[in-house]
């Protein structure tokens, strides 16, 4: 029997629209070295691991008349070569030639007439590294039943590096597609319909979902008619919410882990707010940048997927084990070191709880990784988007540890978020070996200095290193501090060897 679709998952597919795709994509650059990594060896790999997943051999197949919520079904004429595709910079390929082809990539929805999911293979990148860009959509990966691609496709040592791209026994595929028919589906519907009274609430609340869909869309246009008709501008008009475009800019940082765990040894808190801080530093100056008046009052309400999983970590499942915090970042703050304990003020009562979860524990999970936190942490957010947040902003922990993909060393971790309706930026911020990048989307159109932004965030972290200095503790002072990394031109800093 087919799985069908739960009304959450089949709610991000009504809700989706040309201005408002979606999909989580995440970045990765690898370096080949002696491995022998390259597109024949990428595509046998995902060749092998898929099996893992096997959601991403199946498309979204709608039952006839409606009678009840769509199902999984293999897709039988299933395309690896279609999913897995090849792309390439022209020699030498900046960071700043590989941003803007990933802008482009993620503008583009998927097809629902196939898996829900696309890869790229991007050669051509400077000092002949390589990109991976995954693209999956939000029903597909809900760390529950499916976990994201990415995550089995990395591996803790070089040496293992899945089948063989020549060819041979692992090349044979035992999987056959299962062939559903319209009458098969029909029927299957309506047995469930009578005998499973969750799929007659799962009917019915999708039912429900279409019409709120269609009164808060009917309500946005309603609303904008009114204020061009009347000259009223909304209530509280902000360059981060309103209309998006079809296109958005990608901006990627690379920072150092150990920056955060000196300014937190500092002044308390955790890692994550000391992230929190600078983004909340870094809106405050781009703001500036643009003009907009800064009170002491004004805040940025922001939402942040937080883990709440329990002591049987091993016996959770990570896509039921995330809520949203919301927390008011100080964008009105002078003073970055209030803005660090404003920030870390404001999730005192989650940890308080005690279901909060430190971030090398949550890392240490077994068959956790960033990518599929990231998916989860955009779900949960966006099933609550009419809680009136301007921003979402997830952090994944990664490991502090070298992973390989056939071999390829891991290099950096890009998340590029997607943006929610009326949204116009998302942040998500990745650690992995000693590092901390962030992936920054912003829609093309409304917020055309994105890249300024990102400059602006990593003044904001380096405003926080230069206040801890000798208010660190004595054994944080004991340990020898990295230096701060310089800023390149094109808004990343440079990590040190």
């Amino acid at each position: 029997m087919s799985e069908r679709l739960r009304a959450r998952d089949l709610a991000f597919l009504m809700g989706e629209d040309l201005a408002t795709p979606r999909h989580t994509t995440t970045v990765d650059i690898l370096d080949p070295g002696s491995s022998g990594f390259d597109h024949d060896r990428f595509v046998a790999l995902v060749r092998d691991r898929i099996a893992f997943v096997p959601r991403f051999r199946q498309r979204v197949q709608g039952v006839p008349g409606g009678l009840a919520n769509p199902v999984w079904v293999d897709d039988v004429g299933f395309d690896l070569g279609y999913h897995v595709r090849r792309s390439a910079l022209p020699r030498p390929g900046s960071r700043d030639q590989l941003r803007e082809l990933v802008a482009r990539i993620v503008s583009r929805p998927l097809d629902r007439s196939r898996p829900l999911w696309e890869i790229y293979f991007v050669e051509g990148l400077e000092g002949g590294q390589v990109a991976v860009l995954l693209k999956c959509h939000q029903a597909l990966v809900d760390g529950i039943d499916t976990v994201d691609l990415g995550q089995v496709l990395l591996d803790g040592l070089p040496g293992s590096t899945g089948s063989d791209p020549a060819g041979g026994a692992d090349d044979v595929d035992p999987w056959r597609p299962r062939r559903r028919s319209p009458v098969g589906l029909l029927t299957e519907a309506l047995r469930d319909t009578v005998t499973d009274p969750q799929t007659l609430i799962g009917t019915v609340s999708s039912t429900s979902g279409r019409v709120a869909l269609t009164a808060e869309s009917a309500g946005r246009r309603a609303r904008g008619v009114v204020g061009a008709l009347t000259g009223r501008r909304p209530v509280r008009p902000t360059v981060l919410e309103g209309p998006l475009s079809q296109q958005r800019r990608v901006v990627t940082l690379d920072t150092r882990l150990s920056d955060y765990r000196l300014v937190r040894d500092a002044h308390g808190g955790t890692v994550n707010d000391v992230i929190l801080a600078a983004i909340a530093g870094g809106l405050r100056a781009w703001l500036m940048t643009r003009g907009e008046a800064l009170p002491t009052t004004r805040h940025v309400r922001a939402v942040v997927p937080v883990s709440v999983i329990d002591e049987d970590l091993e016996a959770t499942s990570l896509g039921s084990q995330i809520s949203v915090h919301e927390v008011d970042l100080p964008v009105g703050e002078v003073s970055p070191v209030v803005r660090l304990h404003q920030v870390s003020y404001s999730f005192a009562a989650h940890h308080a709880t005690g279901k909060s979860v430190a971030a090398d524990r949550l890392a240490g999970i077994a068959g956790f990784a960033p990518t599929t936190f990231h998916a989860v942490g955009a779900r949960v957010a966006a099933q609550e988007v009419r809680r009136g947040f301007a921003l979402c902003v997830t952090n994944a922990p990664g490991p502090q540890s070298p992973v390989y993909a056939a071999g390829a060393r891991l290099v950096a971790s890009y998340p590029v978020p997607p943006l929610l309706p009326e949204q116009r930026l998302a942040i998500a911020v990745t650690s992995y070996d000693g590092g901390v990048t962030y992936g920054i989307t912003a829609d093309r159109d409304a917020i055309p200095d994105a890249d300024v932004l990102g400059s602006c965030v990593l003044e904001a972290l380096q405003e926080l290193v230069d206040a801890s200095g000798d208010a660190r503790p004595r054994a944080a002072r004991g340990r020898r501090a990295r230096t701060p990394g310089t800023t390149s031109p094109t808004g990343t800093t440079e990590q040190e060897d």
